[in-house]
Order: structure tokens, then C-alpha cells, then sequence
């Protein structure tokens, strides 16, 4: 009688086991949702912290006209009345170590 009750105890022993190991709500389950929730708080804080910039940014157009001034400075290019645009355009630093070839010499038979 004791064999039989150790045996049921082992079966049911094993069918835990397999239930926590590869069952619904797993151990491998569980540990894909850590992961997933790890992930998802990462983006979170991520998104916080652009829509924080976002809301500064909102807050001086709202409040500052240099942030309006700077932005139309920079991103259409306006300037102000009696005021002188420059561009400065830099050379590539390989184009300028460049000499430009040489004309064609010209053969003494042809015209």
C-alpha cells in the first residue's frame, strides 16, 4: 500500500513539474514577459523623455518669441529687415588638394 502511495506521489510530482517547466504560465513564460515588460518600460522612459523635450519646446513657442525667431531662422531661413545673409560653404578637404589636369597639348600636324 505504501509503494502504491509513493507512486501516486511521484506521478503527481512529475505532472507538476511539467506544468511548471512547459505548462500554461511557465517558467519560460513567465521569464518572455519579464523581458517584454523590461522592453516595453525601456520605450516608456524613452517616450517620457521626448515628449518632456516636447513640452519644453511648446511651452517657449507658447511664452518666447526667440524661440519662434529661432525656429524661423533655422528652419526657413528668414532674416530680419536691414540684416546681411552669409553663407560660408566649405570646400571638401580632398577637392581642394586637387590640381585640375592639364589642357590637352596640342599635336603639331593638325590646324
Amino acid at each position: 500500500m505504501l509503494r502504491w502511495i509513493a507512486l501516486v506521489l511521484i506521478l503527481i510530482l512529475i505532472g507538476l513539474q511539467l506544468k511548471l517547466w512547459s505548462g500554461n504560465g511557465s517558467m519560460r513564460e513567465v521569464d518572455a514577459l519579464r523581458v517584454s515588460v523590461k522592453k516595453q518600460t525601456d520605450d516608456n522612459a524613452k517616450l517620457l523623455q521626448r515628449n518632456q523635450a516636447v513640452g519644453a519646446d511648446v511651452l517657449d513657442l507658447k511664452h518666447g518669441d526667440q524661440a519662434v525667431e529661432a525656429r524661423a531662422r533655422t528652419e526657413l531661413g528668414l532674416i530680419k529687415p536691414g540684416e546681411v545673409f552669409y553663407q560660408v560653404v566649405e570646400q571638401p578637404a580632398h577637392a581642394g588638394s586637387m590640381l585640375p589636369p592639364p589642357p590637352p597639348a596640342a599635336s603639331a600636324g593638325s590646324p
